[in-house]
């Protein structure tokens, strides 16, 4: 199994830009929001301050002294005002951003090619698509709008303190150079742990999934002793690449509490030596101290968030690998009808191993054509590059005159693959319907259902608003797939390719099957995928697959007659 490839931090950073602009406007909002609850924070240690100074010149009045406390008080409500409603803006970007990325997640992996696919680690795919978007997902949530908060706050107080004062601003940043060599160390060793913990994460995963699904399996060989062995070594690495993300975090967090101390402690120092020599005022130097003791929290915020930051931008990076493998969606035009032709087409899911070399085929709008052939033949291969599902290596698969896989990937459903795995989705009846045309009106919903003798529907009392799958209503086999042959009806394509729709379903419940695609193949093309010649016979013409090769073409009785392979199939189809 192969692991999807990382993105690097130019990538990294150019995705992040990208996520940026999109939410340039609300961005500016946020920041100047947050610049505002700043400055209101500032207000209260100045009006404190300027109290202390005056009441040691023996110049404030009562009045004066009541005017400052309820000046302090509204400058209190404001910010407070401020820091909530920024909090709020700030998380609202935070969820865009999270929406955006799910989205972007989720489309990229269904755009994975199949023979990309096939050669993934689960677990490894698993853990970016939930634990990693999760993760970076609060990262985007939390940590992101904390740490521009934070900066912000940083660079409106040391501004303030300079313009109070110059010598002590610059006692302020005695701490940043502290700041400045714990940061670039950590971050210099973060990325590469924090992959490193997250592929270990994935190789949990994967061992989790392949331990449940072959317990049968392992039982029966006696091979518990070896997956145990095995998954203590994945646990064991999974648990040093934690201990290593520990060791950086046990350096980051002791320095950055010392720096939090410093600053305060030193203008407290600097500036009570400057009072008693007279210059500089009592208020100028409480006012310091208050506001500089506000640089702490800003300070732990960054500092704490930027370790999940660098948590959040590792697992950014193994999200936006999965877009290394999907080719960009070409422009593509109207199909000048819907003759479908092979040409030359080469396919392979391992490199240097070709499943099919150099087919040729066409079929004509309204044909029924059977792809025959022995097990591992490629036919299956072929009828999943005829359907768009994947793109050829080399030649090409159009449907009139356009590429099959631009017209999937652009949503231009011309030809549907029907198999035997279907799958019903979490939501209403009518949402598993309309996914196929969203703007289908719910008349051709109920005509679909109708088309392929989906009886059960009608009992149901909710109609299409009946919600299925986990916590609604569980479909049996015969069900579930009327239901995906009724989403084909929807669909409303013009070629359909079967790939032995019914074969895993008993007899009762695979002829109601054969029926539904009975009626969905009415004024179709249909290219079927046969397993079981009896199902070749009745079509206009067979395609008999060999190798990778289409080697005789023709009719039931014209491929009989010339005694070739596809006659020696049919010979051992029925012993003789």
């Amino acid at each position: 199994m192969t692991r999807l490839p990382i993105a690097d931090r130019r990538e990294v950073r150019q995705a992040a830009a990208r996520l940026l602009r999109g939410e340039r406007r609300a961005l500016a909002g946020v920041l100047v929001l947050t610049a505002l609850s700043a400055l209101s924070g500032l207000v209260g240690p100045y009006l404190l301050g300027k109290i202390v100074g005056g009441v040691e010149a023996g110049s404030l009045t009562l009045s004066t002294v009541d005017q400052l406390a309820l000046g302090v008080l509204g400058a209190a409500v404001l910010h407070l005002v401020l820091v909530r409603y920024s909090a709020l803006r700030a998380a609202r970007l935070g969820e865009r951003f999270l929406a955006s990325l799910r989205e972007e997640a989720v489309t990229r992996t269904l755009a994975l090619p199949a023979r990309v696919v096939d050669r993934l680690s689960t677990g490894d795919l698993l853990t970016r698509v939930t634990s990693d978007v999760g993760t970076v997902g609060q990262a985007l949530r939390d940590s992101v709008p904390e740490v521009l908060a934070g900066a912000v706050h940083l660079v409106v107080v040391f501004v303030a303190v300079f313009w109070l004062d110059p010598v002590l601003g610059l006692v302020s940043l005695a701490g940043m150079p502290f700041v400045v060599w714990v940061v670039r160390w950590y971050l210099a060793r973060a990325r590469d742990a924090y992959l490193a913990e997250s592929e270990a994460n994935g190789d949990v995963a994967e061992m989790s999934a392949a331990v449940g699904e072959g317990s049968r399996t392992i039982e029966t060989y006696g091979l518990r002793a070896r997956m145990v062995a095995a998954a203590d070594e994945t646990i064991a690495r999974s648990y040093r690449a934690r201990l290593r993300t520990l060791a950086l975090r046990n350096v980051l967090f002791p320095v950055t509490t010392f720096v939090n101390m410093l600053p305060a402690a030193l203008v407290l120092l600097v500036g009570g030596f400057f009072y008693a020599a007279d210059g500089v005022r009592i208020e100028v130097v409480v006012t310091a101290v208050l506001w500089v003791w506000r640089l702490v929290e800003p300070m732990d915020r960054i500092l704490f968030w930027v370790e999940f930051l660098q948590r959040g931008g590792a697992s950014f990076a193994r999200i936006e690998g999965i877009g290394a493998h999907v080719e960009p969606a070409p422009a593509v035009r109207e199909p000048d009808g819907d003759r479908i032709e092979v040409s030359g087409v080469h396919y392979s899911y391992v490199d240097g191993h070709e499943v099919l070399h150099g087919v040729d085929l066409v079929v004509q709008p309204g044909e029924r054509l059977a792809i025959v052939g022995v097990s591992g033949a490629g036919k299956s291969t072929l009828g999943r590059l005829i359907a768009g599902v994947d793109r050829p290596g080399e030649g090409s698969v159009l449907v009139g005159g356009v590429p099959v896989a631009g017209l999937t990937a652009a949503g231009q459903q011309r030809i549907v693959l029907v198999t035997q795995e279907h799958h019903v989705f979490i939501g209403t009846v009518r949402e598993n319907l309309a996914m196929a045309a969203p703007d289908a009106p719910d008349g051709r919903l109920l005509e679909a259902l109708r088309t392929v003798g989906a009886g059960w529907f009608e009992e149901l009392s909710e109609g299409l608003d009946t919600l299925l799958g986990a916590g609604g209503l569980e479909l049996d086999p015969a069900q579930a797939q009327q239901l995906a042959l009724a989403r084909v009806e929807v669909a409303d394509p013009h070629t359909l390719v079967l790939d032995e729709a019914t074969s895993s379903l008993d007899p009762a419940t695979a002829r109601h099957a054969e029926r539904a695609i009975a009626a969905v193949r009415e004024r179709r093309t249909v290219i079927a995928i046969a397993h079981r010649l009896q199902t070749a016979r009745d079509a206009d013409r067979i395609a008999v697959v060999d190798a990778g090769r289409v080697v005789e073409l023709g009719s039931h009785d014209e491929l009989v007659a010339r005694d070739g392979t596809y006659a020696t199939l049919w010979r051992s189809w029925h012993g003789t």
